[in-house]
């Protein structure tokens, strides 16, 4: 596969209950934020983190991680977990400094995309695009296939419609993209802001698709999307897939968890979407055998073939990778023991307790502790991701920056692209426009110089 940097950005649902129920009031909400996002360790002016990432509030009570640039898929993996844990530690640490200034508390945070009252918050991705791709071919090509996606990296949900119960293969697939007094939610951002050198580099930001906690469900969304950005990239284009409405094809694919749906295309041909996701396999492989087949893109192209097999046959053989499969398993046997319907309460609230990112309570979590589903990368790479940045990405010369400013205690200012020291207004920012680019000597001076004024 051609050398790209990605990254994924998850708003986590927050709730929390300080002894009248569960539900936050905005002074509250307040407090619970400032703790989850100040602590002692953190010193830069932007919630960057060591590792590389950030941790920041991009709007209303929704405590977002934004992994740092990687350049390897299980890496990325790896990273996006460790957001999990950064974000429990933290959880636990808001608790008790709630506690002391007289606010008990129990907070519990939710890597999923919708609340129990409809509102949605975002899992996107970012992918680095060579600058001489017309964005609008991107998009015409990438669509189908975003939305059909859901099949395979939809995270499953109970919802209610007006017809009753009904269990959704996407949390955000039954929200409209475009409806009437629903803010626009678009499939690509077309804000064009690569945080690289503009002349070569745009910046894809896919802004449809659920937060998993399956992580072969992660991996198979963005290793495929990458691998038909590399075919874009190298002027390959195949049939014309385009849908004759995006916003139709989401909810009708959403809702059908017998996969037999039909949606269709603007040429008048109907598909139903593992119908077009074999389509996009297909043009994958023969792309990938006239260029030559690496092991990496080999051992995707047979694990997404092998998961649209699956699907396509019975998805229930999927149970420990997809998570909306997971999660309706654990449902029906759920159901079966306790002799209960779809309807009941606690039905909603195992859909809930699946996405709490704490290890002790959360289902997921649960189910790795007993390895009743598959892993991408083991728990050795998580934990280290927690501290250390990608070693082959710009997000190294950040993550090494900031920790010796935490080590010095030295205030410093972050971007995704620059950094600065704050003591010195009349230094000039060091750019950093090459994501791929891990050493930097200018860097590296600054560096030096606060690891000489390390403070006891």
């Amino acid at each position: 596969m051609n050398p790209r940097i990605f990254g994924i950005e998850t708003e986590y649902g927050l709730t929390g209950n300080a002894g009248s129920g569960w539900g936050l009031t905005a002074e509250t909400a307040a407090g619970v934020i400032r703790h989850l996002l100040e602590t002692p360790d953190l010193r830069n002016t932007s919630n960057f983190l060591e590792n590389g990432a950030r941790l920041y509030l991009d709007g209303g009570t929704h405590p977002e991680y934004a992994t740092p640039e990687c350049d390897d898929i299980l890496e990325l993996i790896a990273h996006d977990k460790a957001g999990e844990r950064i974000l429990a530690a933290r959880l636990r640490r808001a608790e008790q400094r709630l506690c002391e200034e007289g606010t008990p508390i129990s907070i519990r945070l939710f890597k999923n995309n919708t609340d129990s009252t409809g509102n949605s918050y975002g899992c996107h991705e970012n992918y680095l695009v060579k600058r001489d791709v017309e964005f609008a071919r991107l998009s015409r090509t990438l669509a189908p296939f975003l939305v059909t996606r859901q099949v395979f990296a939809g995270a499953g949900k109970v919802y209610q419609s007006r017809n009753g119960i009904r269990y959704c293969l996407s949390q955000l697939g039954q929200r409209p993209l475009f409806a009437a007094g629903a803010t626009p939610y678009p499939v690509i951002d077309t804000r064009d802001e690569p945080h690289a050198d503009e002349t070569r580099y745009r910046r894809l930001h896919i802004t449809i698709g659920d937060a998993n906690m399956s992580e072969v469900a992660t991996y198979l969304k963005v290793s495929t999307t990458a691998l038909l950005l590399d075919m874009l990239e190298d002027g390959v284009c195949g049939p014309d897939l385009t849908l004759q409405s995006v916003s139709s094809a989401v909810h009708d694919i959403s809702g059908d968890p017998t996969l037999r749906k039909t949606v269709n295309l603007q040429d008048g041909r109907t598909f139903t979407a593992l119908e077009l996701q074999m389509e996009y396999l297909e043009q994958a492989t023969r792309y990938a055998g006239a260029r030559g087949t690496s092991a990496e893109t080999s051992e995707l192209l047979c694990r997404w073939a092998d998961v649209l097999s699956k699907l396509a046959a019975d998805p229930m053989q999927l149970e420990r990778e997809v998570d909306w499969v997971t999660k309706w398993a654990l449902m029906d046997k759920f159901i079966g023991r306790y002799r209960l319907s779809w309807q009941d309460p606690k039905v909603g609230l195992l859909d809930l307790q699946y996405h709490d990112i704490r290890r002790e309570e959360g289902i997921y979590a649960r189910l790795v502790e007993r390895e009743a589903v598959e892993r991408m990368v083991d728990e050795h790479a998580v934990v280290h991701a927690q501290r250390n940045p990608p070693q082959t990405t710009r997000a190294r010369l950040r993550g090494d920056f900031i920790r010796s400013a935490n080590l010095s205690r030295t205030t410093c200012l972050v971007d995704w692209t620059y950094i600065r020291l704050a003591e010195d207004p009349e230094e000039r920012a060091v750019a950093c426009l090459d994501p791929f680019r891990a050493f930097d000597e200018r860097v590296d001076r600054l560096v030096r110089r606060m690891n000489q004024t390390v403070r006891p």
